[in-house]
């Protein structure tokens, strides 16, 4: 099965665009995928966005972590198909049907690999803004490496760790 492992980062803030009813009017900054036919990264820009829409569409499944609410919304603008139509395993969706509550990826990584992201999606919007689109590749592909670890070691494992609201660590079973 040939699976796509995919993030984004947007130019602009929510509060940029007018809130988070306006997430397609963030425009896209960078996007990386790793898919597994090719066992391969890749790298897309505004400038080869329609590229990145082509492999999401021919995979058998693509992985994120809220891209159903996040990502599919921002590429959006630069599409008309349907994304939601799309074979796609939402991490977050997914954790967040099992335990009633939202988790963030950050407090997975830590729950399960003791490290903390390397930053966040508003500092990724500040290096776009100071024109540092390395340090934005650099930070969405390893959002990208996390989300598939986080994913192989829950298919291995079956089940991810997570940090419980009164503290300490819990498990959550996961199947995909």
């Amino acid at each position: 099965m040939n699976t796509v492992f995919f993030d984004l980062e947007t130019q602009h803030s929510s509060d940029e665009v007018g809130g988070w009813g306006n997430i397609p009017d963030m425009g896209l900054s960078v996007a990386v995928t790793y898919n597994t036919a090719d066992d391969r990264y890749h790298l897309y820009t505004e400038a080869n966005v329609q590229a990145l829409i082509e492999e999401l569409q021919q995979t058998d499944l693509v992985v994120g972590f809220n891209i159903n609410n996040f990502d599919y919304r921002v590429l959006t603008a630069y599409t008309d198909a349907d994304l939601w139509q799309l074979p796609t395993l939402d991490m977050l969706e997914y954790l967040h049907a099992r335990l009633g509550h939202r988790v963030s990826l950050d407090n997975l990584a830590a729950a399960n690999f003791n490290r903390a992201k390397t930053a966040d999606g508003l500092q990724a919007i500040a290096w776009w803004k100071a024109g540092d689109v390395l340090s934005i590749i650099e930070y969405c592909l390893e959002d990208v490496r996390l989300t598939r670890a986080l994913y192989e070691l829950g298919r291995t494992r079956g089940f991810l760790k997570y940090p419980s609201r009164g503290g300490g660590l819990r498990q959550v079973g996961v199947k995909w």
